[in-house]
């Protein structure tokens, strides 16, 4: 069958940088004042709950646990809830009750649709955490559930359905969960975790940014450079170069990571893989903030397609200096960078001038000038430094939240612990322009690999069958400015439209083929018409 390239056209600004910071686009909502916690973590499940959650060693928190909920410590019991649910629909939240330390964790989907939490400080470091999307779920916790202690590790859903977990504060080894197998239970020494250290005090290299790659590899980008690591041998296939400009790009000089869209409307198996890195600070920048010195952060980001014969970086300029974002994958393929501050690093009070504009990067613009690339977007009030988070939302809305450089929650700091989340609307929903809706996926919402399958849709006013096109997007963990299994996939249509005898048009593609491309669980479905997006429709592949 031909295929055709579902061409997404971009109108591309050629204003100036000066021009760009003043545009106003996108707009913001407080939806909660406060849901209790800090949302350190965040993480969508397939029921459209959102699960936020902070450490359980900070103290009181502003919301307490349902009666006879209380945990019991050694001299003590805590009241406290440290995690909530929350539902952007109602914006009612749901205490839930975590019994160890969940700080600086990481965290996946499990096919089933589980989130799968693991890791975290002292009691908690080597835990593993369940919860499963249903109405009255709670944690669930296999208190040995790692063999390492995992502190800001990073985790990375496989094309098998487990989780790899890599890295942590003094661990250079990875592992998997769960643990069904010999091989699940041992770890694998990766040197590379090593290499990268700073120092032993700012190591530059924690939360190290995980991309599986379209030959069923890992990305592991760690500092100032990356590695391609066949997990399964513990053998790394092969270095890339330093990403230019001295820059590091891990916790706690934090920048932040997406895989572009993997495009697979070109009927090839194996798409190229192209990361993005942006944001970060120098070096020395953590240590120099410890004592009253604020570094202003980088404004460059930095292109590589991982795939290719001979990778090269390719280097591009923010409008904005920005440590401490976090990089969203939009419905339509573009990226939102959000959050952060313009100088100083991640930790407790160690940064200054909250950047409270979001930036746009068009992923598709014609050319890779960054007057075309970036769109500095309508500010936030709040401002969003260290502990705060992004989440793409089924709506299309980005759910923002959390922010706390503090050691315990403080309502009088210079940045106060912030409670709040709001919900950004980037540019495609403050449009005049109809918004598309899938009202049917069929055979239905569980595909296989390869599998045909079509896509009912309705739209006010004709379609333009030369600018649409469908995406899965693949629902993040998000803490400290990574964005865990983030993954954007456009894929494969037909580009016959039929229309039903309802009225209604109709679309036939393929789902992705192989597990290394969309690893089994669950992804947000949307289609994106002249630049607008439908709201996602949940399905399951596998």
């Amino acid at each position: 069958m031909e295929l055709k390239i579902l061409t997404f056209m971009l109108l591309v600004s050629c204003s100036s940088l000066f021009n760009l910071a003043q545009s106003h686009q996108g707009k913001w909502k407080l939806l909660k004042r406060s849901i209790g916690v800090s949302a350190m973590h965040m993480q969508l499940l397939p029921n459209d709950k959102v699960i936020a959650f902070d450490r359980s060693d900070f103290g009181p928190s502003n919301l307490t646990l349902p009666q006879g909920k209380c945990i019991q410590e050694s001299k003590s019991s805590d009241c406290y809830a440290h995690s909530v649910e929350f539902d952007p629909a109602t914006r009612a939240i749901r205490p839930l009750t975590i019994l160890s330390d969940t700080w600086c964790s990481s965290g996946a989907l499990s096919v089933d649709g589980t989130l799968v939490q693991s890791g975290g400080y002292r009691l908690g470091e080597k835990v593993v955490r369940y919860l499963k999307p249903c109405m009255d779920c709670d944690w669930e916790e296999d208190q040995n559930g790692l063999l390492s202690p995992r502190w800001y590790a990073s985790n990375q859903v496989l094309p098998d359905g487990k989780i790899i977990v890599v890295g942590g504060r003094y661990q250079f080894t990875y592992e998997f969960i769960p643990k069904h197998s010999d091989s699940d239970r041992q770890l694998y020494v990766l040197p590379f975790l090593k290499e990268t250290r700073y120092s032993s005090l700012v190591p530059n290299n924690l939360y190290p940014f995980l991309h599986l790659s379209t030959d069923g590899n890992l990305f592991v980008f760690a500092n100032d450079r990356a590695i391609l690591l066949d997990y399964v041998n513990n053998n790394v296939i092969r270095s890339y170069p330093a990403m230019p400009g001295g820059i590091s790009r891990n916790y706690p000089s934090t920048g932040s990571s997406v895989l572009l869209p993997l495009k697979l409307f070109n009927n090839t198996s194996t798409p190229d893989a192209e990361v993005l890195i942006c944001g970060g600070t120098a070096p020395d920048s953590n240590e120099k903030a410890n004592v009253g010195v604020f570094v202003p952060a980088s404004n460059s980001c930095g292109r590589l397609i991982i795939t290719a014969p001979s990778p090269r970086w390719e280097m591009e300029e923010m409008p904005i200096n920005r440590v401490m974002g976090d990089m969203i994958m939009l419905p339509t393929g573009d990226v939102l960078i959000i959050n952060g501050a313009a100088k100083g690093t991640a930790g407790w009070g160690v940064a200054r001038d909250p950047v409270l504009s979001p930036v746009l990067y068009r992923t598709h613009a014609r050319n890779r000038d960054e007057n075309t690339r970036f769109d500095v977007l309508n500010p936030s009030s709040i401002p969003r430094l260290y502990h705060s988070t992004a989440h793409l939302l089924s709506d299309g809305r980005v759910l923002v939240g959390g922010s706390n450089p503090n050691v315990n929650y403080n309502f009088s700091a210079l940045y106060p612990t912030e409670l709040s989340l709001e919900a950004f609307y980037p540019p495609y929903l403050t449009t005049t322009k109809p918004r598309p809706s899938i009202a049917a996926v069929n055979p239905g919402l569980k595909l296989g690999y390869k599998q045909k399958f079509s896509l009912e849709f309705t739209l006010k006013g004709g379609v333009n069958q030369s600018d649409f096109f469908v995406t899965m997007v693949a629902p993040s963990f998000t803490t400290h400015s990574i964005a865990m299994n983030q993954r954007l996939l456009v894929l494969a249509f037909d580009n016959r439209m039929k229309k039903t005898a309802s009225g209604n048009y109709l679309l036939e593609g393929y789902a992705p083929e192989t597990a290394a491309l969309a690893p089994p669980g669950y992804y947000q479905l949307f289609l994106v018409h002249e630049g607008i997006p439908s709201k996602g429709k949940w399905i399951q592949i596998k």
